[in-house]
């Protein structure tokens, strides 16, 4: 009689079935290319039978591979729901690869990285950070395991809960001769508006506003990258429209200053996102720590500004 096949070699078999490949199933399990082999080998030598025919650029299961195939999702999915069932999250281990747009690196990343940390030691963090639309992308080819997006998308293969909002507000140094209230947009025009990359909703909300007030022939300069739009900002070369959340200091340092302007922006929304076909617990577990810390019902340490992030991504 045969002993119970470890978690770890089931695993194993049903990333690589999964996958249709040894190597691409090395990679997503952090591990190196013979050791997945081994793995598969035990299982075979554990349960007598073979469990993959090879071919000469991908692996496919066997009848009886099929037929564990599953048996072993199952008793994979049963473990995760044990383990949250009884409190033992910090029992879940291994590599993550989460994806991150560049708002969500200088609002809660570093409170959420920190969180992790604490609750979950053994999960280790594959952080790419990137347009949604390329995130998006990875996690629909199974390259990432959760990602941040600001555009609900409606797919079954996906998991796509709400995160959060953030509110859009004008932002300019106080070296600028701007009234300290009721500033119009035309004084805002005076200088160039500076805000997300061209086709992003900061940009397309902002042009529309200048549009629908005769201003549309204003300037506007975009940028791909947060800290661009800021540090612009902050040397005086324009008003710039971001997110009040990720200029939290340098309105606390002065280095900024909200602008009282007239008119209306739609917020930013954020959702997470996961695949629902994840063997794992792990991408549902860091979502919901996810939309704790963002929703405030887990209160950002101190110690976990946005000015930490650069130090924590090394």
């Amino acid at each position: 009689q045969s002993e119970m096949v470890e978690f770890r070699n089931l695993e194993t078999f049903v990333w690589v079935a999964r996958l249709a490949s040894f190597r691409l199933a090395a990679d997503r399990l952090g591990a190196t290319q013979p050791a997945i082999s081994a793995r598969i080998a035990l299982v075979e030598q554990e349960l007598g039978v073979r469990l993959f025919e090879r071919q000469p650029r991908r692996v496919v299961l066997t009848a009886q591979g099929v037929e564990l195939f599953g048996h072993a999702e199952r008793m994979l999915a049963l473990r995760d729901e044990m383990v949250q069932a009884v409190g033992q999250a910090s029992a879940l281990g291994g590599r993550l690869r989460m994806g991150v747009p560049e708002t969500i690196v200088h609002t809660f990343l570093a409170a959420l990285v920190e969180q992790i940390a604490v609750q979950h030691p053994g999960i280790t963090l594959d952080i790419e950070v990137d347009a949604t639309t390329v995130l998006r992308a990875a996690l629909m080819a199974d390259r990432l395991d959760i990602i941040f997006d600001h555009i609900f998308v409606d797919d079954p293969l996906l998991s796509v809960e709400a995160l959060c909002d953030f509110p859009l507000g004008w932002f300019a140094s106080p070296a600028l001769d701007l009234p300290a209230e009721g500033v119009t947009l035309a004084q805002c025009c005076a200088r160039p508006i500076i805000t997300h990359r061209r086709g992003s909703s900061p940009y397309a909300a902002v042009r529309q506003v200048l549009v629908e007030a005769g201003l549309g022939k204003a300037r506007i300069f975009s940028s791909s990258a947060i800290s661009a739009i800021v540090r612009l900002a902050r040397d005086g070369i324009g008003v710039c429209v971001v997110p009040e959340a990720v200029v939290v200091d340098e309105l606390a340092a002065g280095e900024l200053r909200r602008l009282d302007v007239a008119c209306a922006l739609p917020p930013v929304n954020f959702y997470v996102c996961t695949r629902v076909d994840a063997v794992r617990e792990m991408p549902a577990v860091v979502a919901r720590l996810a939309m704790d810390i963002a929703q405030g019902r887990v209160e950002r340490p101190e110690a976990a500004s946005k000015r930490s992030i650069e130090h924590i991504l090394k």
